[in-house]
């Protein structure tokens, strides 16, 4: 139980760490933080499904650009996001594995990953496929941290990642990247941008190969151990066009296709591997009926495959989801009002024999968000009807003041709700087909203070979980969940130094017996800084997650660990740039997940071609 004092402290950091960090910490230095929270001013989709600037919204949101993720020592995407405050992040084995995000201490499956607006993840496990995307395809990240329902339907408990793929731009700009490293990783790249007249184009190509290490250790569970090396390979490919067909009106689609190979341990002397494959599809038109009425029509297409190709329990798995989304926007007095209508089918289909295959559900949604001088609001709600559980209604309300040029305060409250996954209700032998959705409340109070180019920002939350799906024999809703803590976070300059902090304090507990929810610690700290000489551009980045466990009733313990990484980039001539990576700097050796390795000491190296 965190005492008053504690409390009083903690709210006090803000002031002391804008102050202290660069003078305690010059050596922990960072690439821009992969992560970071946007800039001020800058214009955001996912928090409102609207272009929003970021000094408007009520919710706290994230955006890693394309020159971040280049600079950041990340190879996966889950690695790339457990470096912001917020988020935390486990693994069963290295490249390729299969990954959780867990953010704001909430379960996997409480967070919505969107791919250029396509709703991506597995329908039979009931949670985003993190581990096949490849970061080369990415353009831009935007993570909404906070409840989601009343925008996006079911699994917003936690928030939602957003990824947007490379898109065109007027002229012709190719690209091509290089890189080895340790445990044999070779990976290759390349692809342009384009544009003439109303047309605009992007293709990209990537291939990855990596020996890899052995997933798991002597302590794995149910005898899955086996000392062989893992390797990872995949090849993706991402396309775009667009066309602007008027003034008012734009066409547009995208794709995004990866296909991988992925060997895991299945028990002494078996190398078992999986074939997964990651495939999104839009298109859609959007155009203006009035000057004050903007209308999009869109489809979406997102499949999920993985097919265990050799193993003790050989298995296909495939989840497809089709999304058909009418959106409008219309201006008003009160701010942009937002309506529309949403039908997405989930469809799965493999080798386990499922009572049920398929559901629909039908959306409906509104919403108004809009500023008037040192005020902000946003108001949302949403109705679904699922085939198999019947209608959810959802809300958001938020509030925000600045109450000085430096200081802002938001306050925010929205409900949302998880409905069980086809493994959770129809697997055979572990299923229960009566298992009920769950449904969340979330409170957030969001403190800001920016000046002299320092930015520090304190959040609190609280989030009630009720009818909290879990698994003893077989998976059980039990009565209530809660989930509350602080983030608290740091950008700022100090002369050629760009530098960073972020630190984590929440409780993520089974409010029916106390226990800690697995995989989650209850702090994590993240510090960092880069700087900028001449061509050269170098920093270093450092992550301390606290205790965790791996298992409900809290007996597997997950020892806290801290990594420190470090990169120099080397402009060599205007079109060409090296760059090298040293991951885990101290050769740190420790678990995100019980029995499961993670890579040591790994070094990089890049050649990257860019035409300016």
């Amino acid at each position: 139980m965190k005492t008053p004092v504690f409390r009083a402290r903690l709210a006090a950091l803000p002031f002391a760490l804008s102050g202290t960090f660069a003078a305690a910490f010059p050596a922990l230095a960072q690439t821009p933080a992969p992560l970071q929270v946007a800039a001020l001013g800058e214009n955001v989709v996912t928090a409102t499904r609207s272009p929003t600037r970021t000094d408007d919204l009520v919710s706290e949101v994230v955006v890693v650009q394309r020159s971040q993720i280049e600079a950041s020592t990340a190879r996966t995407l889950p690695e790339l996001l457990a470096r912001t405050a917020g988020l935390q992040v486990s693994a069963n084995g290295a490249t390729g594995k299969t990954s959780s995000v867990f953010m704001r201490g909430t379960e996997s499956r409480h967070t919505i990953l969107l791919i250029d607006g396509v709703r991506f993840g597995s329908a039979t496990a009931g949670t985003p496929s993190w581990d096949n995307i490849p970061l080369e395809m990415i353009e831009r990240i935007e993570v909404l941290k906070g409840p989601a329902s009343a925008l996006y339907g079911s699994e917003g408990v936690g928030g939602v990642v957003q990824i947007f793929t490379r898109q065109g731009k007027p002229g012709f700009h190719p690209y091509a990247s290089a890189t080895v490293g340790s445990e044999r990783w070779r990976q290759w790249t390349g692809g342009f941008t384009g544009g003439q007249g109303g047309w605009t184009w992007a293709l990209g190509l990537q291939q990855l190969r990596e020996r890899g290490l052995s997933s798991t250790n002597p302590k794995v569970q149910f005898g899955n151990f086996n000392p062989d090396l893992d390797p990872f390979t995949q090849d993706a490919l991402n396309a775009s066009v667009a066309l602007q067909i008027s003034p008012g009106w734009r066409a547009d689609a995208s794709l995004l296709y990866s296909d991988g190979v992925s060997h895991f341990d299945d028990g002494p002397g078996v190398d078992a591997r999986s074939a997964v494959r990651v495939a999104t599809l839009q298109a859609g038109i959007q155009g203006r009926l009035t000057p004050g009425w903007q209308t999009g029509l869109r489809f979406a297409q997102g499949t999920d495959t993985s097919n265990v190709i050799t193993a003790v329990m050989p298995g296909a798995f495939k989840t497809q989801q089709d999304q058909w989304t009418w959106q409008n926007d219309i201006d008003t007095p009160l701010g942009l009002l937002l309506a529309g209508l949403e039908h997405r089918e989930q469809k799965i289909s493999g080798s386990t024999a499922y009572t049920v295959t398929q559901r629909t559900i039908e959306g409906v949604f509104a919403g108004l968000n809009g500023s008037q001088g040192d005020h902000s609001w946003q108001l949302n709600a949403r109705h679904d009807r699922n085939s198999q559980f019947g209608g959810k209604s959802t809300g958001f309300a938020g509030y925000g003041y600045r109450i000085s040029p430096a200081w802002r305060v938001n306050v925010s409250h929205g409900t949302s709700f998880v409905a069980p996954s086809f493994n959770q209700l129809y697997f055979p032998g572990f299923g229960n087909a009566a298992l009920q959705p769950e449904t969340a409340k979330n409170t957030d109070l969001g403190l800001t203070w920016a000046a002299g180019g320092h930015e520090v920002k304190l959040v609190r939350f609280d989030n009630r979980i009720r009818s909290y799906m879990t698994n003893t024999t077989l998976p059980i809703n039990i009565p209530r969940s809660r989930i509350d803590g602080w983030t608290l976070g740091y950008e700022g300059k100090l002369g050629a130094w760009s530098l960073r902090a972020g630190l984590d304090t929440l409780d993520p507990r089974n409010e029916a017996n106390g226990r800690q929810l697995p995989r989650r610690a209850k702090e994590q700290l993240s510090l960092g800084a880069d700087r900028r000489s001449g061509a050269w551009r170098y920093g270093a980045s450092l992550l301390h997650v606290g205790t965790r466990f791996d298992d409900a009733a809290n007996t597997r313990r997950l020892d806290a660990y801290t990594t420190l990484d470090l990169y120099t980039d080397w402009q060599v001539a205007r079109d060409w740039s090296l760059q090298a990576k040293v991951n885990n700097l101290t050769g740190r050796t420790y678990e995100t997940s019980y029995g499961y390795n993670q890579p040591g000491r790994a070094v990089y190296f890049t050649v990257r071609w860019q035409p300016k």
